[in-house]
């Protein structure tokens, strides 16, 4: 007769072979995804919009590439900044004589909408947009000089488009783990709920739309409290009986924490945000530990079947990985650090089972069970 701890190992073991088999459909899901990025031949005027915040690692490359562009119409990039010291300011300084054929504007309003200070700079900086195809960008992102064309080709169907993105490492161990977890847990995931139609994402790395829809849905104050602000922005599409989906193009966000408990705090922050505006599918995402379940399994049960669960589970990360990498076009980490990557996924996990607050740009605010925010 079976002890409770081999019991519940033996049920870890069962979940954690459904988590390697989810991991496969992970695989199948990532390669539907394509990557063409024909331009579009009506190349519509766009005004692209930046809220920033701070020089973080990276910045300069980060605009620069938004001035890059390889494509057919007008650009317009409006910066913003809350602070008239912000050290950003002299970054769009740099860009604007580097590039003074490229129509760059910068905004300076400390004024608050909301407490969600990205909002409120977008608030701020939308009235200068001379265009009426919007695309909103955070700045942590750096872009290929296709991604106009494609966001542009993309949007031709009317809706809102967002864009996948990789983690991209600034050279430090953390910000290492952060992009592995951002390309071999995170994206698998958004392209399994994509493929199966179980979901239709909108990320900061990119939302575009029409001036017109923006103000559909309420335009940007209507999300100047909510913590998951471009999550919100695609639901109200979607409300409005519009289409969100995904440009055939990946961008890459870079990954500028440079200790752990930065790497905590913005992992945290992420899996918070996912429980509060998806508790069930954040629930569920259990499965998907499919290591850490493997060998907890393996502990409280030892045995042959335990064991072979978790060479299957290992097996299957790897190979997640290995794919995820040919999609991606890129490699976050290398496979001997996936399995301290997948203890650490777990551990956050759990961590954000519990606790209403989260840790943004130096601030704390509490959440509330709706999403607002609040210091």
């Amino acid at each position: 007769m079976l002890t409770w701890p081999q019991g519940v190992g033996f049920a870890l073991g069962v979940l954690s072979l459904a988590g390697s088999s989810y991991a496969l459909a992970a695989i199948w899901a990532a390669r539907r995804f394509r990557r063409d990025t024909a331009a579009d031949p009506a190349a519509p005027s766009l005004s692209l919009l930046k809220p920033l915040h701070g020089e973080e690692p990276g910045l300069r490359e980060n605009l620069e590439s938004f001035c890059l562009q390889d494509y057919g119409g007008s650009v317009q990039i409006v910066f913003g900044v809350q602070d008239p010291n912000d050290p950003a300011i002299a970054v769009v300084g740099e860009l604007k004589r580097a590039h003074p054929a490229r129509d760059i504007a910068l905004v300076i309003d400390s004024t608050l909408h909301g407490s969600n200070r990205k909002v409120s700079n977008l608030i701020n900086i939308l009235p200068q947009a001379k265009h009426d195809t919007l695309v909103l960008s955070d700045s942590d992102i750096r872009v290929t000089p296709d991604y106009l064309s494609a966001i542009a080709g993309a949007l031709g169907g009317g809706g809102a488009v967002s864009c996948l993105y990789t983690g991209t490492d600034i050279g430090n161990p953390w910000s290492r783990l952060v992009a592995m977890g951002i390309n071999y847990q995170f994206i698998p995931n958004v392209l399994f709920a994509t493929a199966s139609g179980l979901d239709a994402p909108c990320f900061g790395s990119t939302i575009a739309l029409s001036r017109a829809l923006l103000a559909r849905i309420g335009g940007p104050e209507a999300f100047k409290d909510l913590l998951a602000d471009d999550y919100e922005i695609g639901r109200a599409v979607r409300n409005c009986a519009e289409r969100t989906r995904l440009a055939p193009v990946v961008v890459a966000h870079i990954c500028g924490e440079t200790n752990a408990g930065e790497m905590i705090a913005h992992e945290l922050r992420w899996a918070r945000t996912i429980r509060l505006i998806n508790w069930a599918g954040h629930w569920g995402s259990l499965v998907t530990h499919a290591m850490p379940l493997a060998l907890i399994g393996l502990a409280l049960a030892p045995g042959a079947f335990t064991l072979t669960v978790l060479a299957l589970a290992l097996s299957a990360r790897a190979a997640v990985k290995l794919n995820m990498d040919k999609v991606l076009g890129t490699s976050a980490g290398p496979l001997y650090l996936l399995p301290l990557r997948d203890l650490l996924s777990f551990a956050i996990f759990l961590g954000s089972l519990y606790g209403g607050s989260v840790r943004w740009r130096g601030r704390r605010f509490a959440v509330a069970p709706d999403g607002v925010l609040s210091q």
